[in-house]
């Protein structure tokens, strides 16, 4: 149906005010420091039924009617600006860093799948009425859908906050987007399936079908045409103009990709996304190259998406607050817990786990898409999409200060926070490497490291300057690709020589280390256990301590 003057009039004033009430909207958050994209949602908001539909319902409509030329040429544009959003969200995926994560990255990925989609999975199928559902016949459905929405992270978001708080480029920042690549990639493809469960067999694929081309999909992609992508585009940007060409070619395919996987059965945004990280894995694809597309997307598309999800829906009508108390709940402790269990098990420690869990919990773009695509499918209710965006909104805006909060506690460790009794024992060994060897020992399995690498590194440290100190006291040390400091004691009566300035052999040996990245923290701990062995008959007094947990009080309040 084409639309006649007036209704481009209107179509044509209905996308300017979007863009600017998102701008304006996003600039502002932008300087309180929270995430753009929340003030895009709020532009909506105030646009929408909630308040500007309120106040002017008459002029409201006429500049958002919904069934009119008008309103299907918003939707395409939207759609349109989904897919595209993708496409952005796919190249920001790099492949790279997540192997290089290995095992931390994927055990935290897996893990911030499993477990806030077991939690979402088994409350909503359990208790469906309270998740807002009330067809019988959709309920497994449905829990299929609000375990995948309260798994999914929110890269850009994740990657903004990291960048903000200057952790990105450290290994802890590492892990945490590296293991959300990983999680959007599971989580995508668990979703197309639960697409592809309610609208799959429109085109007669077939539900098994679907699933099977959706993978052949993915393997295909991510195998052989992110090769094609590589070996063309030298040959593209040297021979089209710059950056036509490469724009050309990049949302060519990935407007074929979304095609056909909304062919098969899948959505599109899923398609668009697979292009995305093929593309973007490419190392000849420039940085001004993805500078310019990410510009053009996130300033010009995605702002009208997320204009539009307050467009669609009355959110102070449909706002059910213990059903957004429910989903903030399930959410945060899924996710948390999930994702700092699988970075625990994974080698890192208990505040680090935290900080993974936290950072993890952002979300925001992709809860969003989820929410509204199932809103479009009539598979949820518009009470439970507000709730799912309140908590996208909510887990963005909380994840930085909870992040900050944790980060300046990690920094505040102190030598007494390393004491543990069970890295205290007592020995009769009379070489120095055998103590060092055994210390290495206790670090290896409490680190998860080889405690070869451990102890040469000591050794190799040792050998340089010997790390006698006076009054009975050695702190052999090194420095290793650890998250957190780490100390075990070793006592010996008959004392050992360290090279010790005042010439006596030392009976409490100290092996120290310390994060490869921070000279700071090595140097006040050093400094801290020193100043613990000021005197020589304090010192004595230690040393004729049998017990490890006395030793280790002791010790502390020394």
């Amino acid at each position: 149906m084409q639309m006649v003057s007036g209704q481009v009039v209107v179509f044509l004033l209905s996308i300017s005010l979007m863009l600017l009430a998102a701008k304006v909207f996003g600039e502002l958050f932008t300087r309180l420091k929270q995430p753009p994209i929340v003030g895009e949602i709020l532009a909506g908001v105030v646009l929408g039924p909630t308040v500007f539909g309120t106040l002017s319902p008459g002029l409201f409509n006429f500049l958002f009617p919904a069934n009119s030329g008008v309103g299907t040429a918003l939707d395409g544009i939207i759609t349109l600006a989904v897919v595209m959003l993708l496409l952005v969200s796919g190249i920001e995926v790099d492949l790279a860093i997540v192997l290089k994560q290995g095992k931390k990255a994927i055990l935290t990925g897996l893990m911030g799948i499993m477990i806030p989609f077991s939690v979402g999975f088994s409350f909503s199928y359990m208790f469906p009425q309270a998740m807002g559902i009330q067809e019988q016949n959709m309920v497994f459905v449905f829990a299929l859908f609000m375990g995948t929405a309260l798994s999914i992270s929110a890269l850009p978001v994740i990657a903004k906050t990291l960048m903000d708080l200057k952790i990105f480029n450290t290994e802890i920042g590492y892990v945490i987007i590296s293991a959300a690549m990983f999680n959007d990639l599971i989580g995508w493809l668990v979703f197309s399936v639960i697409l592809g469960m309610i609208g799959g067999k429109e085109h007669g694929i077939g539900f098994g079908g679907t699933i099977i081309l959706t993978l052949l999909f993915a393997v295909f992609v991510l195998i052989f045409v992110r090769k094609i992508f590589d070996k063309i585009l030298p040959w593209v940007q040297k021979k089209t103009s710059f950056p036509g060409g490469v724009l050309n070619m990049v949302f060519i395919s990935a407007f074929l990709g979304a095609a056909f996987t909304e062919y098969i059965g899948i959505h599109a945004i899923f398609g668009a996304f697979m292009i995305g990280i093929a593309v973007g894995d490419s190392a000849h694809l420039s940085e001004k190259t993805r500078e310019v597309i990410h510009q053009f997307v996130t300033n010009i598309f995605a702002p009208l998406f997320f204009v539009s999800i307050g467009l669609r829906v009355n959110f102070i009508s449909s706002f059910d607050l213990p059903l957004v108390i429910i989903i903030l709940l399930l959410s945060i402790v899924g996710k948390v817990i999930g994702c700092g269990l699988g970075a625990y098990w994974a080698g890192m420690n208990k505040v680090d786990s935290l900080i993974v869990g936290f950072g993890m919990n952002s979300r925001g773009t992709m809860e969003v898409i989820l929410g509204l695509l199932a809103l479009q499918f009539g598979l949820i209710q518009e009470s439970v999409f507000v709730a799912l965006v309140v908590m996208a909104l909510f887990t963005s805006i909380i994840s930085a200060p909870l992040m900050n909060y944790l980060l300046k506690r990690r920094e505040k460790i102190s030598f007494n926070d390393l004491i543990v009794p069970e890295h205290i024992y007592f020995t009769n060994a009379s070489d120095r490497d055998d103590i060092i060897k055994t210390l290495a020992g206790y670090a290896g399995k409490s680190l998860r490291l080889n405690e070869d690498e451990i102890y040469n590194a000591v050794k190799e440290r040792e050998e340089l300057i010997p790390t006698g100190i006076a009054n009975y006291l050695a702190i052999p040390h090194a420095k290793l690709k650890i998250n957190r400091p780490f100390a075990a004691v070793a006592i010996n009566n008959k004392g050992i020589d360290f090279g010790a300035d005042d010439k006596l052999n030392s009976k409490i040996i100290i092996l120290l280390l310390s994060p490869l990245s921070d000279n700071a923290i090595q140097l006040k701990l050093l400094s801290e256990i020193a100043s613990k062995f000021t005197s020589r008959e304090k010192a004595e007094e230690l040393f004729e301590i049998k017990n490890t947990e006395q030793f280790m009080n002791k010790l502390r309040s020394a």
